[in-house]
């Protein structure tokens, strides 16, 4: 039996994610640009939205783990994992000629033996941490460690890279800091003869905040976010981004309630009067955040309609007062335009709490995904 279109879907408009994926290789030029797509491209799909950006341009696949690396090395640009390698994911990264992170001297020794025990070359990019405390050689250490790392056998050492951890603030010294650090890490080891072809520090927030990490000394830069269109809450976008995703359901139910009537788990709403109210198709198992619950809006028919009490886990309860004539299966957006009246990712966000990285990520696996071309 063919199964029934999905009841919720993300549409994600493959034309907008290119026409940014644009925008923002103007931004960086004459820097290389790598697409950041872990977590399967913030959950819209990497396959997918990697082969449009390699046919694109893209210079190169950024990842978080290696299987997400395995997954878009097939599409033949190369693949750096940004976070690290467990000992045992050593074996698999260089088999598959995969761009490994290297966080210090044991790890470099590691890719070094697997490299020699398969006679071949491993590229590597070295990760230094300038202030974000996650992972990587020590900014103000990491010359001595370089050094020794540059002596092992079978490595190709490409790359070198940091990451900001508040570039979403513009006037930050901190950021400043970090990339002074980098900087100069940069002139200690060209001094000592080496530099790199990919030298990167920069991504989404940093695009817009800081264009000097596009600048001379660096060569690549990465992008994460702003190919959907959205930046960081405070950042103010230094480019013409388009939102690339809305995510739709329908109305399974119309009905007219009492005057006093309980809304939701909890009672968390109380009618007080007779009230047209609608049941929607999704709820949280399919991304709306419980926040929605009693204060966000979906769209019917190009109109605003709030939702009543308690988001449960498949359905939500909004109110039909100013839509009289909705009928179920009518169409409903929960993020994205309808006739004049739009709901954004960014209101989920700012009832929430948190930012659009969380939102985009929070879709789930009944969400069919729909990918439109213009």
């Amino acid at each position: 039996m063919q199964p029934f279109e999905n009841r919720v879907r993300l549409e994600i408009n493959l034309a907008a994610v290119a026409a940014n994926f644009q925008e923002i290789r103007r931004r960086v030029a004459p820097c290389r640009l790598m697409p950041v797509l872990k977590a399967n491209a913030y959950g819209l799909g990497g396959r997918r939205i990697g082969t449009m950006l390699r046919d694109a341009g893209a210079a190169a696949f950024g990842v978080a783990e290696i299987n997400e690396a395995l997954e878009l090395a097939p599409l033949g640009l190369p693949v750096q994992i940004l976070g690290n390698l467990l000992p045992d994911e050593v074996a698999p990264a260089v088999e598959a000629g995969l761009w490994c992170p290297v966080n210090d001297l044991e790890s470099a020794r590691r890719i070094s033996a697997e490299a020699v025990h398969r006679n071949r070359r491993a590229a590597v990019q070295l990760t230094i941490d300038t202030g974000m405390g996650r992972l990587g050689m020590i900014a103000e250490r990491a010359a001595a460690e370089i050094m020794e790392i540059r002596r092992l056998p079978n490595l190709e050492l490409r790359g070198i890279y940091s990451h900001f951890s508040s570039a979403f603030l513009r006037y930050d010294d901190y950021n400043n800091r970090q990339l002074a650090k980098f900087k100069a890490l940069l002139m200690e080891l060209q001094a000592q003869g080496l530099t790199f072809e990919d030298v990167h520090m920069a991504a989404s927030d940093a695009l817009n905040n800081f264009p000097e990490s596009c600048r001379t000394p660096f060569t690549l830069a990465r992008c994460g976010i702003n190919l959907y269109g959205y930046c960081d809450p405070a950042v103010t976008p230094a480019m013409h981004l388009i939102p690339a995703v809305e995510l739709k359901t329908r109305l399974a139910a119309v009905r007219i309630l009492d005057a006093g009537a309980a809304i939701g788990y909890g009672r968390m709403h109380r009618l007080l009067k007779p009230t047209r109210v609608g049941t929607i198709a999704a709820g949280y198992a399919d991304g709306l955040p419980l926040a929605l619950s009693n204060r966000g809006y979906v769209l019917v028919r190009g109109t605003l309609c709030p939702v009543l009490g308690r988001i449960s886990m498949d359905y939500t309860t909004i109110s039909l007062e100013n839509v009289p004539d909705a009928a179920p299966g009518d169409e409903v957006v929960c993020i994205g335009t309808q006739g004049d009246a739009a709901v954004t990712l960014e209101d989920w966000a700012q009832l929430k709490g948190t930012h659009v990285y969380d939102l985009l990520c929070s879709f789930g696996t009944r969400v069919g995904r729909v990918y439109l071309h213009g």
